[in-house]
């Protein structure tokens, strides 16, 4: 074949380009353009005679001219002429929308009144008083627990330790052992349970035989602090032993296997009740399942506790009335409900939120406060559950409206403050600190709305959504992206100048990039919620290579 014919087998392509000229400067181009000579008139007469004619000849053989478009297009309107949303980890505002931290409009989201001082607009609620026999109660047995002075937080500000690429994808959740205090259990996007003695740091343990896609929620056995349950969304139930890692169903939602995305059930939330010796789990359908953790079976019927086909992804037992049950889900509602008396529209009160909720929680001493997170980057606070629950104490504005690639934010209470009014949480939006876009984890007041601290490391440039803070010591576990970190204040850290990288464990260091230059999305990371890529799959087990590094020289360990 010629080089000629070649060439004119393939498509015309057009290219749009961008101006950025102003109008003046276009009308200065159309004056030029009306004093230009006859000659230049004829050329391009015939310069547009000739595109016709290709015209011509594309339409006859049937191909259209491909348009390659340079015109700037805005991720968050969709239109030409402006470009907005995240430029790296710069977000820039599109004059289209309103701000998209508050959610208001008439001003950008660098000019937020609520980023520059969080408690902007949050009034302290008076206590409401309802002169009830619950009321009543509270005073009298509840609130003698809490102390009438705030004591001072302890903050945990100073990475002590970590390991780096310790899941092979994003963590989904933490918990710290009950008995043992240097033990963190952490779940991933791929179903692994995770096992680090954050003491020794170097003993790693992962458990890749548990669950075929993401561990969603776990929860430890008040009977045997060595037995773990875990919900994924392969629809399963299942009670791991840790010391063995062998693991037991105890239900499953989808016995028949992929039937479709329709059909799938995915378990989300997931709560223990000890004195029942219940195992409630909630899934993408809306509905309640109870697992009898001494039977290992399900028990009782599935009851639709949230609007039907939306998902409940939280589940939390009141810490002094277990019977007592608040949930949360995709259709904008946080629900109380009585488990004695659990059946379907028998919820004790129903607390409207603007869109999905990712978390609600009781408050861990007197169970009296209720506090949630929802993707309208907004904070709710109940100061009294016997009070008026139609509307929240007060709202805060934060930062956690996240994208598909990244496990949901939730306000976490800091279970030894006896206050009951400190909460942590990450931080979407990225702050430049010293020229670096840091994304800090945030403690904040939720009784006046005050940001009482914000800790950052400037290794740490992913973003962090999963914290945990200790039921005991003074410690704060974050899970970003594969990597987890242990906080602790700096006056209990060892004073040392400079870092001791002996305390840091690299995992999975073939082809990885350097520790704080790992990206906040991993490249094949998909949506949480889409099974359909998994299905035939099988769970592919792979040993990592672990690398202690160490002041002076490098050891290397397989697990």
């Amino acid at each position: 074949m010629s080089t000629r014919a070649r060439r004119s087998s393939f498509p015309k392509v057009v290219i749009e380009r961008d101006t950025d000229t102003d109008e003046s400067s276009d009308e200065e181009e159309e004056v030029e353009n009306d004093v230009v000579e006859s000659d230049d008139e004829e050329e391009e007469v015939e310069i547009e005679d000739q595109k016709v004619e290709d015209d011509v000849v594309e339409d006859k053989k049937g191909k259209t001219p491909i348009t390659i478009s340079l015109k700037k297009v805005c991720k968050v309107c969709k239109r030409t002429g402006h470009q907005a949303g995240f430029q790296g980890a710069t977000y820039i505002d599109c004059p289209m929308k309103p701000c998209f931290l508050c959610k208001l409009p008439g001003h950008t989201t660098v000019n937020c009144p609520h980023r520059v001082a969080m408690e902007f607009g949050v009034i302290p609620a008076s206590r409401k008083r309802t002169h009830n026999s619950l009321d009543y109660v509270f005073e009298r047995q509840l609130r003698r627990g809490v102390p009438s002075i705030k004591p001072a937080f302890v903050i945990p500000d100073e990475v002590n330790c970590a390991v780096i690429r310790y899941h092979s994808r994003r963590v989904t959740c933490l918990e710290f052992h009950p008995t043992n205090n240097n033990v963190l259990l952490s779940g991933d996007k791929k179903g692994q349970l995770g096992v680090w003695d954050f003491g020794k740091v170097y003993e790693k343990t992962v458990y890749g035989n548990i669950h075929t896609c993401l561990l969603n929620n776990m929860k430890f056995g008040p009977a045997n602090d060595g037995t773990v349950y875990t919900v994924s969304s392969d629809g399963t139930v299942n009670c791991t032993d840790l010391e063995t890692g062998l693991s037991t169903s105890l239900m499953d939602l989808n016995p028949n296997g992929w039937q479709g995305r329709n059909s799938w059930r995915m378990l989300y939330g997931m709560e223990f009740n000890a004195e029942k010796g219940l195992v409630l789990v909630a899934d993408s359908f809306g509905y309640l399942h109870m697992v009898d953790a001494r039977a290992n079976s399900k028990t009782g019927d599935s009851v639709l506790i949230h609007k039907k086909g939306t998902k409940v992804v939280g589940l939390h037992c009141n810490p002094l009335q277990p019977d007592l049950l608040l949930s949360c889900g995709n259709d904008h509602f946080a629900r109380m409900w009585d488990i004695r008396h659990l059946e379907a529209e028998s919820c004790l009160h129903a607390l409207p939120h603007k869109r999905v909720v990712n978390s609600a929680y009781f408050s861990p001493s007197s169970g009296s406060k209720i506090v949630t997170t929802s993707i309208d980057n907004r904070i709710r606070v109940w100061d009294s559950i016997f009070g008026n629950l139609d509307t929240p104490s007060r709202e805060i504005v934060h930062s956690h409206d996240f994208n598909r690639h990244l496990t949901p934010f939730r306000a976490e209470w800091d279970p030894k403050d006896p206050s009951e009014s400190l909460v942590v949480i990450g931080r979407y939006i990225s702050e430049n600190y010293n020229g670096a876009a840091l994304h800090p984890i945030d403690f904040i007041d939720i009784s006046t709305g005050q940001l009482v601290a914000e800790v950052m490391d400037p290794n740490i440039t992913t973003i962090s959504p999963v914290n945990k803070l200790h039921t005991r010591d003074d410690v704060l576990a974050t899970g970003s992206s594969r990597s987890l970190f242990i906080w602790r204040p700096k006056e209990k850290s060892e004073a040392v100048q400079e870092k001791d990288k002996s305390k840091i464990m690299v995992c999975n260091t073939k082809n990885s990039k350097k520790f704080g230059n790992e990206s906040d999305n991993d490249d094949d990371d998909d949506s949480g919620d889409d099974f359909s890529s998994k299905k035939g799959k099988g769970l592919k087990k792979k040993k990592a290579n672990i690398v202690i590094t160490t002041s002076k020289s490098s050891k290397k360990k397989k697990p």
